[in-house]
């Protein structure tokens, strides 16, 4: 198993997760105002106790969204500084795959609707089911209103959009199951660098994106007139 350093700051909760052969370590706290500042000290915090230096990790991932803007260039823009400071590879891991894998740790579920509230009445979502050993993506990531979502089969759902917008999803008869508590953490991020770390799946530093699913974060007095009347 290769060594993972994965940071995450694209919801309220930053965490931080060192996977170093079968054992994983990991740190988080809330607040997004204070991400920024949060992060480096649990990744310090993180090798501090595992013993290693950065310099002997095989890569570091960071969680590339879809999620709060913000949020999400925080973690490329730190990764990307780690990376360059010491040439190691970077995994991009989609935050919603993340919210998956901690849906099937905590459930069994191998069918996947994920739901992330987005603000403005819509949510990112994404749907993957388990197979084999590995995550098969079925819907891909995209942003729509809670309305919208339209889930292939029998599916468990997981995330804050089911909080957030629960009349929309009380609709869908597909859903045997809802796990609202679902968080983004850096634990499944490591987890699943890990795999695409074996397969090849890395990108320089200089290449690193943000995966931004909505261009137009703020809208005129107009159109937010227009969606209320809507």
């Amino acid at each position: 198993m290769p060594t993972i350093l994965a940071i995450e700051t694209s919801s309220e909760l930053a965490s931080a997760a060192l996977l170093h052969g079968d054992r994983l370590i990991a740190r988080e706290t809330s607040g997004v105002q204070t991400h920024s500042q949060s992060l480096l000290p649990m990744v310090q915090d993180l090798l501090k106790q595992s013993g290693m230096t950065l310099a002997q990790c095989d890569a570091i991932a960071f969680g590339s969204g879809p999620g709060s803007f913000t949020g999400v260039r925080t973690a490329c823009g730190v990764a990307q500084g780690l990376a360059f400071g010491c040439g190691l590879p970077l995994v991009p891991v989609v935050t919603l795959a993340a919210m998956a894998q901690a849906c099937r740790e905590a459930s069994g579920a191998e069918n996947v609707l994920v739901l992330l509230d987005a603000r403005m009445d819509e949510v990112y979502w994404a749907q993957y089911r388990y197979h084999d050993s590995g995550w098969r993506t079925v819907i891909e990531p995209r942003l729509s209103a809670a309305s919208e979502v339209a889930p292939e089969g029998d599916a468990v759902m997981c995330g804050n959009g089911l909080t957030a917008y629960a009349p929309a999803f009380a609709r869908l008869s597909a859903v045997r199951n809802m796990q609202p508590r679902i968080v983004l953490h850096a634990a499944q991020m490591a987890t699943l660098a890990a795999l695409a770390f074996a397969e090849g799946r890395t990108v320089a530093a200089r290449d690193a994106q943000p995966l931004y699913l909505r261009n137009k974060v703020a809208l005129t007095t107009a159109e937010r007139l227009a969606r209320v009347a809507a």
